[in-house]
């Protein structure tokens, strides 16, 4: 089964994490986080994945490393490359 998710791979003053947009129930549900940074893993290779969840206004909500977190809370939604990701069974 082909999966694909929307998310970005940043790199910002020599650190490199990847993005995953999931719907706001993953957020609650330490299996499903789990599942979503899999894919993250999967598509961006080992390095730190940030969960992202938006709400009915736009409103972003991160979760993972904290600085990391810290800086994507002053980051605008339209500086990040978002990109559609496609991965392919293995």
């Amino acid at each position: 089964m082909v999966t694909q998710f929307e998310g970005a791979k940043v790199t910002v003053q020599g650190t490199t994490f990847g993005i995953v947009i999931v719907k706001s129930h993953v957020l609650h549900n330490s299996q499903e986080q789990a599942g979503a940074r899999l894919l993250g893993i999967k598509a961006f290779g080992q390095i730190p994945i940030v969960l992202m969840t938006q709400d009915s206004r736009g409103v972003p909500t991160y979760q993972g490393r904290r600085d990391i977190v810290r800086f994507l809370t002053n980051v605008f939604l339209e500086q990040i490359p978002w990109q559609r990701y496609t991965l392919s069974p293995a």
